[in-house]
């Protein structure tokens, strides 16, 4: 059990045992919980953290904590009927917006006990570099200015890092608060209200959900196994009119491919003659298993079409939301005006902490391990399947990035599967959800990033085989490639 789940669960004893104390009555000492419950003096603090928000206790510096004098007062009830309402009113003229978060929701949930999650997206605490971002943190604390306003497009020196790696200097750099921030702030900045946005067929169910919020229409470009097929995208280009192309060259999420190195210009060029942008979402940069990597799109981009995206949330802790927006020209201006009516800037303490991380030792370590952890992973998650589902093993396997995509059987009812594998014990994602339209067939996402290592792998590909046997699917599974 974690700190947090220990303190709840510390909480929930305490807010039961509170009648026993009158209105100001002392609680017991921190160090008699600690002996009383088994748990430590941080979760100790932490439960009590919890309470004091809830105003059911109050903490003296020096003099202990009591019970709260008053109750605090309950949460008001009100008639919301009429919002059902005014959130669906649109002007009929306007581009219809949906917002549904779900399918991120999804990814982001926490399992219930005892269930393996082959769901999230980012790394288990065992591959995070706890004490380097501690250490980190603690550094930037020490800082001149630490809490002083950043400047709007965030500190130069953490402009440069991001830049060095993309070509580029500190001025076509933003910072931002994670990917999926620089995401939303990408596309408002560069579709037309109502427009098409060109995305890859499958692709990051975070990306569908950004661009439908803001009233734009994802438009599907499908995929191989090297990447986003050139010939739809021309094609795409010429139906929609669409002025963004939404793509993940490195590692693409959901199904690991790596756009080819003869497609990278042809794919340059067709959005340079339509006179469109091409967003490359580069979440995946630091998640290779070993080996070369391709530089980003944008290195090799001869005409600014190109706006880079980079994070550093999947590679370290999913707390750590920093990311850039890089590109060069006017849209820098662009972009930079909508970033600061959304948000002003990113608190500068994160930004310090992160130029400690970057710059320590022990940066370049964690890399290389995050590396081989994954690659273990990786490798028993396969082994799993060769096992006992050899005909869902993708091929070609994944180089990089937490997560695998498997073709399943013609007419796998993908929402039985999900909820058998529940049942089961294991929790995976179900395919359509990666789809900007129809599905051509039913997948599964199984991610390997948040589990402790080869020992739960394998066991969570045996419950899966047995939620595949249960809802008779089981015989017969057959391999392919991206639809």
């Amino acid at each position: 059990m974690n700190d947090d789940s220990s303190a709840a669960a510390l909480a929930g004893s305490l807010r039961k045992e509170l009648d026993r104390y009158p209105p100001d009555g002392k609680l017991p000492s921190s160090r008699v919980l600690v002996e009383r419950f088994g748990v430590s003096p941080v979760t100790v603090s932490r439960a009590l953290a919890a309470l004091a928000a809830e105003g059911l206790v109050v903490t003296r510096p020096g003099a202990g904590t009591y019970r709260a004098a008053e109750p605090a007062g309950r949460p008001r009830t009100v008639d919301t009927s009429w919002q059902q309402v005014a959130l669906t009113a649109e002007d009929p003229d306007a581009a219809p917006r949906v917002v549904d978060a779900s399918a991120v929701l999804a990814t982001l949930a926490a399992p219930p006990p005892g269930v393996i999650a082959f769901t999230g997206g980012y790394l288990h605490p065992s591959l995070q570099p706890e004490q380097a971002l501690g250490a980190a943190l603690a550094r930037a604390a020490r800082r001149p200015g630490a809490w002083e306003r950043p400047p709007v497009e965030g500190l130069a020196a953490l402009r440069a890092w991001f830049g060095r790696e993309a070509g580029a200097g500190p001025a076509q750099v933003l910072i931002t608060a994670g990917g999926q921030a620089a995401l939303t702030t990408a596309l408002r900045a560069l579709a037309p209200p109502g427009g098409a946005v060109l995305v890859e067929s499958p692709t990051y169910p975070g990306a569908l959900a950004v661009a439908r919020a803001a009233g734009l229409r994802p438009v599907p470009v499908p995929l191989d196994a090297d990447g986003v097929r050139p010939d739809l995208l021309a094609d795409a280009f010429a139906a929609s009119g669409a002025r963004v192309f939404l793509c993940q060259p490195l590692f693409q999420n959901p199904t690991g491919a790596v756009l080819a190195a003869g497609r990278r210009r042809r794919v340059l060029d067709l959005a340079h003659a339509a006179g469109a942008f091409v967003v490359e979402d580069d979440f995946a940069r630091r998640l290779g298993h070993g080996g070369p990597l391709p530089p980003p799109l944008i290195a090799d981009d001869p005409y600014g079409t190109v706006v880079h995206v980079a994070s550093l949330t999947k590679a370290t802790s999913p707390s750590l939301r920093i990311g850039a927006l890089i590109a060069r020209g006017p849209v820098v201006e662009r972009l930079r005006a909508i970033q600061v009516v959304d948000s002003f800037f990113v608190p500068r303490p994160l930004q310090e902490a992160t130029l400690e991380l970057v710059g320590a030792p022990a940066w370049p370590r964690h890399l290389r391990a995050v590396a081989a952890g994954l690659r273990e992973r990786r490798d028993a998650m396969l082994a799993a399947l060769r096992h006992r589902l050899p005909a869902l093993v993708p091929d070609p396997a994944p180089s990089g990035g937490y997560q695998l995509w498997l073709r399943l059987p013609d007419g796998t009812d993908e929402t039985a599967l999900t909820t058998a594998a529940l049942r089961s014990g294991v929790a995976v994602a179900a395919g359509r959800p990666y789809f900007p339209a129809e599905s051509p067939a039913p997948y599964v996402r199984v991610t390997f990033a948040d589990t402790t290592g080869a020992e739960e792998i394998t066991e969570g590909v045996r419950r899966f085989a047995l939620a595949l046997a249960l809802t008779g699917e089981g015989e017969g599974t057959h391999s392919g490639r991206y639809g």
